[in-house]
């Protein structure tokens, strides 16, 4: 169970880490008119030229994407500094990229630089991709397998939290002005100031130091520290019987993962989930969040807040997933989440057609993009981040979480990319878009996804040993 120790390390890893994915992902969207106005101005200055509507809006979206740009390259990273640093190792040495980009960011508008700007988000994106594929992977390997999936989705949960407070303070009544949006930006190195002080008091992962580093009384008294008790023979037995399987196998490669059936149907089933989360359309509901709240009748700065109210439900039904992830099983909240999108989408499509000539509904709306989020994260927000780590063992799962996490900012970034010119064809109808994806994702769900929970790596690993050879 949880003890003080373990509690500790788990927020130790995962705020210094996760904090960051998440602030930096929220923290760019309110500030934007000010932050494109600034822009004018640099370019402008530089010219002579007062610069097009579309330059600005080019540089700023350059700004915005680098984000996952970055993510891409740290998700494909995480193989090999997971492997040569370790878990917590790799944690605190990504903390190095949080200050130089905090240094980017906080000192572009006194240099008059949108290019460091650029390079800040560049660069804390790197840092955020290795954080989405390490901390998962040290929460799942400090973690009793009765809470592997409740420790896992905190991971999630500080997302949500920090998604919730990059919006707080980018409010125009906070740090969202032309003033003192540098220190807005630079309030990223305080989460890092937190892990480099906190973190080190906690061990390295105990697979690591077993499977990776081979020193097995280093392991145990990781394991003793995390259990706060002395009493750790049984888990050292099961983890030490994953070792002697993994020393059968070969390190494994990339193409390894695509050609052993064994290790190619789990890499698929994880790469599949990565993508369908950011594909089940919460990027669209969050953009339209606001004109939906204004179909309402919400007027002045109240869509706004309303916005807020829609992450402070993301937030509170993340915390509810970290308890019935344990006691639905991953399969079943998937299919929940998956599901309930689907019919919400529908439901939203229809209700929007109608919003703008009737205000009553226009609440039906609202109350259905609430119910969407609900549904968001009560599963698909955050199973797919340790989902990889329940699939594979010792021997693949660095670079089984290299690829996951990768694909994962890559769909994030193609979406990005291709959702603001589907939008202006499709309208509203563009939810419809998300009623057959978020159907299509329910019965892959259903049929080739199976149940991790309370099952050890070596049960998962047979399972799919066992389908591979059928």
């Amino acid at each position: 169970g949880f003890n003080g120790k373990l509690i500790f390390a788990i927020i130790a890893s995962a705020l210094g880490s996760s904090f960051q994915h998440g602030y930096n992902t929220g923290v760019i969207n309110n500030p934007q008119s000010i932050l494109e106005e600034w822009m004018s101005q640099v370019i402008g200055n530089r010219t002579g030229i007062p610069p097009s509507r579309e330059s600005v809006t080019l540089v700023f979206s350059v700004a915005v994407s680098i984000f996952c740009v970055g993510g891409m390259i740290g998700g494909l990273s995480t193989g090999f500094i997971a492997d040569r640093f370790g878990r917590k190792g790799g944690l605190l040495l990504n903390n190095i990229l949080v200050l130089i980009a905090t240094i980017c960011l906080g000192s572009a508008k006194a240099a008059s630089s949108h290019e460091l700007l650029i390079l800040g988000r560049f660069l804390i994106g790197i840092n955020s991709g290795l954080n989405a594929g390490l901390a998962p992977m040290y929460l799942a390997e400090i973690s009793p397998i009765n809470l592997r999936g409740a420790v896992g989705s905190v991971y999630q949960l500080v997302i949500t939290i920090s998604i919730l407070v990059a919006q707080a303070l980018g409010l125009k009544q906070t740090l969202g002005t032309a003033e003192h949006w540098p220190l807005l930006f630079a309030l990223t190195i305080v989460p890092a100031i937190f892990q480099v002080f906190t973190l080190p008091f906690c061990p390295e992962s105990p697979k690591y130091l077993l499977t990776s580093k081979g020193n097995e009384l280093e392991a145990q008294k990781a394991l003793a520290w995390l259990r706060g008790s002395l009493a750790v023979q049984e888990e050292m037995d099961q983890m030490k019987a994953e070792n002697d399987a993994v020393k059968l196998l070969p390190k494994v490669t990339v193409r390894e993962l695509f050609t052993n059936r064994a290790l190619r149907i789990p890499l698929l089933i994880c790469l599949f989930v990565m993508v369908a989360q950011q594909l089940s359309g919460i990027n669209a509901v969050i953009f339209f969040s606001t004109k939906i709240f204004e179909y309402s009748g919400l007027k002045g700065d109240s869509p706004t807040y309303a916005t807020m109210g829609m992450g402070t439900i993301n937030v509170l039904m993340t915390v509810v997933s970290l308890v019935l992830v344990e006691r639905a099983g991953r399969k079943t909240l998937l299919l929940l989440g998956f599901g309930g999108m689907a019919v919400d989408t529908l439901l939203l499509t229809i209700a929007m057609i109608f919003a703008q000539s009737n205000e009553a509904v226009g609440y039906i709306c609202m109350i259905l993009v609430f119910v969407y989020i609900v549904m968001f994260a009560s599963g698909p927000g955050s199973i797919p981040w340790f989902l990889v780590a329940e699939m594979f063992n010792q021997s693949a799962r660095p670079t089984a979480a290299s690829l996951a996490v990768c694909t994962n900012w890559t769909a994030n970034f193609l979406v990005g990319l291709a959702f603001l010119p589907i939008i202006a064809i499709l309208q509203s109808y563009v939810f419809l878009i998300f009623v057959a994806l978020n159907s299509l994702f329910f019965l892959f769900i259903l049929k080739k996804v199976p149940e991790t929970k309370n099952k050890t790596i070596e049960e998962i690993s047979a399972l799919f040993r066992q389908q591979s050879y059928q």
